[in-house]
């Protein structure tokens, strides 16, 4: 510890190596071994080559491993600074891809910049937990109670949870609004305020269905009964309920999953490819994935915890909650217990703006961690 001290008060370069030091490793080697999964997942659903799944997502992962670090070393103050920018510019590329966005399974969800598909609502789930920590980190217990504190930060979450339903995405609308409600939760929003706000939610459930697109309420109607159009609509869900069982308990062996290999298996290298995963290795080795899912969900509420700083841990309990509904949704999904809704499985589907959003999210957990024992009001840019 006086070492790590010594080092934080001698020269910039010394202060980036005491940084590093302070990083969780721990966390970093969990997520390269999601990661690892990957990859070995990638390379299966590209019939036993690297590409062309694995190779791509592999250089990837080790760019967007450089950045997590870059950013791990940020101070709290370097993030303030940043999120209200990062939420002006989300919100401009939400509106963008409204006007000129690229058209896929029925809604306009990415841009292509510099000849790159990106999709603009994974950077406003990163950058909606960035600025509710930061405004929430300003603000006392007592004036969370206070509906005018609250008014702001309500629009802050409308804002891109409105944008992200035009597109039409409901799914990843959901996750925001959710992400964003449970930041007012943690930030000490009190309960009646909660439960005044949940009242109507079975009302408005109805009425958000009746303006569902026909494409979703068809996504409705199959996952309630799939075997009404087993080669249309309830292929999907069906076939994936297939290869989930036809694994076992020890799974069909790797490269040799009938489902994945011969193609039945829709979209095996994106939304099902834990689907794949569970075929190869079975019952065990699913689990297996879904345990290292679990420790790094835990591992990141424990992070937000140990923060004595109330930015730090909004900022933590925000990520730890993203990539939580990540895995949760994704798993939900191909196992039949909620509507197919297009979410992938973090850094194991294939995907660009996910993935390198989904590392900028751990660089964000990282520095949470990294300055977990500072107080935030006496954060200086020294601290960089």
């Amino acid at each position: 510890m006086n070492f790590q001290k010594r080092l934080l008060r001698a020269e910039p370069n010394f202060q980036i190596l005491a940084k590093l030091w302070q990083v969780n490793w721990i966390y970093v080697v969990l997520i390269c071994l999601l990661a690892a999964v990957g990859y070995g997942a990638l390379y299966s659903a590209g019939g036993g080559t690297s590409r062309p799944f694995a190779e791509p997502q592999t250089i990837r992962f080790c760019f967007g491993l450089v950045m997590m670090l870059g950013v791990a070393l940020m101070s709290p103050t370097v993030l303030v600074r940043l999120a209200w920018p990062l939420y002006g510019v989300s919100l401009l590329l939400l509106v963008a891809v409204l006007r000129m966005g690229h058209v896929g399974k029925g809604a306009e969800r990415w841009l292509m910049i510099g000849g790159l598909q990106v999709q603009p609502s994974e950077l406003a789930k990163i950058a909606l937990v960035l600025v509710l920590a930061s405004w929430f980190h300003k603000i006392s217990y007592r004036d969370m109670g206070n509906p005018l504190y609250l008014f702001p930060p309500a629009l802050m979450v409308l804002i891109p949870v409105g944008l992200v339903l035009k597109e039409p995405n409901l799914g990843t609308a959901v996750i925001i609004a959710t992400v964003g409600a449970s930041l007012f939760f943690a930030a000490g929003m009190r309960l009646w305020q909660i439960a005044l706000l949940a009242a109507p939610l079975p009302f408005l459930t109805k009425i958000a269905y009746n303006h569902l697109h026909d494409y979703q309420k068809a996504r409705v109607i199959t996952f309630l009964h799939p075997e009404n159009d087993p080669l249309g609509a309830g292929y999907n869900i069906i076939q994936s309920k297939i290869a989930l069982g036809s694994g076992g308990m020890w799974g069909q062996g790797y490269l040799h999953g009938t489902q994945g290999q011969l193609n039945f298996l829709p979209e095996k290298q994106t939304d099902f490819i834990f689907t794949m995963i569970a075929e190869e290795w079975g019952y065990v080795g699913g689990a297996a994935v879904i345990g290292l899912l679990l420790v790094m969900i835990l591992g990141g509420m424990l992070i937000a915890i140990r923060s004595r700083n109330q930015f730090g841990r909004l900022l933590g309990l925000g990520i730890s909650m993203n990539f939580f509904l990540y895995c949760a949704v994704n798993l939900s999904m191909v196992m039949g217990a909620i509507p197919v809704g297009g979410v992938p499985l973090p850094l194991i589907s294939y995907g660009g703006s996910a993935m390198l959003m989904v590392m900028f999210g751990f660089g964000l957990l990282l520095s949470a961690w990294v300055h977990r024992n500072s107080t935030f009001g006496e954060t200086t840019d020294k601290d960089t």
